[in-house]
């Protein structure tokens, strides 16, 4: 289902920042002809909406940008890109785009199961970005943040874009994430126990 693939691009999007894909939404189907939001969702695309969630976009680019803030910007964002991916799941879903002329079909299910795909999508993205932002913070002293953190932005405008105009190749999308998850997963682990090493042998000598 292609509205199944929409849904998980804006998700996944929300899951490294919370306000692209929101704002995005807003953006394309109050200027555009690509996307049009249904009327339970049509909020997202009033002026006074969008002006805040630029704000809260440019306040979250610029704190994710900056060492340790970036891990503190993480925790607090652990309540708030599951709520965005929530909402950016079931508002794309439900969406007319130009590849979905009739997304009723897969909204009879009920609205709020795909809020709940996107909530748990987007926590399990955040986890792995918050994860791999640890990584590189340790190997490169904090310099790599500001880089990491726009090639993230970048990558959540370009994931969102993808899923509204080209949903059929988020199924590529989603099998490089799982692979790249693992390898986030497996680098963690590893940096935990070569922690748990060199405390012990701190402790020893």
């Amino acid at each position: 289902m292609l509205e199944l693939a929409t849904g998980s691009g804006l998700a996944m999007a929300a899951g490294v920042n919370a306000w692209i894909p929101l704002l995005l939404l807003g953006l394309l189907s109050r200027f555009s002809d690509l996307l049009t939001l249904p009327a339970g969702w049509g909020w997202l695309e009033n002026p006074w909406v969008m002006a805040i969630l630029a704000v809260l976009l440019v306040l979250e680019m610029t704190a994710d940008k900056i060492p340790a803030l970036d891990s503190v910007n993480d925790v607090v964002q652990t309540f708030v890109r599951p709520t965005a991916g929530g909402i950016a799941f079931g508002a794309g879903a439900a969406s007319e785009t130009v590849t979905v002329e009739d997304p009723q079909a897969f909204m009879a299910g009920g609205e709020w199961v795909t809020v709940v795909i996107g909530i748990v999508l987007a926590l399990v993205v955040h986890a792995a970005k918050a994860g791999g932002r640890v990584i590189t913070n340790t190997v490169s002293g904090g310099t790599a943040a500001p880089v990491m953190s726009t090639v993230e932005d970048v990558a959540a405008v370009g994931v969102s874009f993808l899923g509204i105009t080209l949903p059929f190749l988020m199924i590529p999308v989603l099998i490089l994430f799982a692979i790249g998850l693992w390898l986030i997963v497996r680098g963690v682990r590893k940096h935990r126990r070569m922690k748990q090493i060199d405390e012990a042998y701190g402790a020893a000598t």
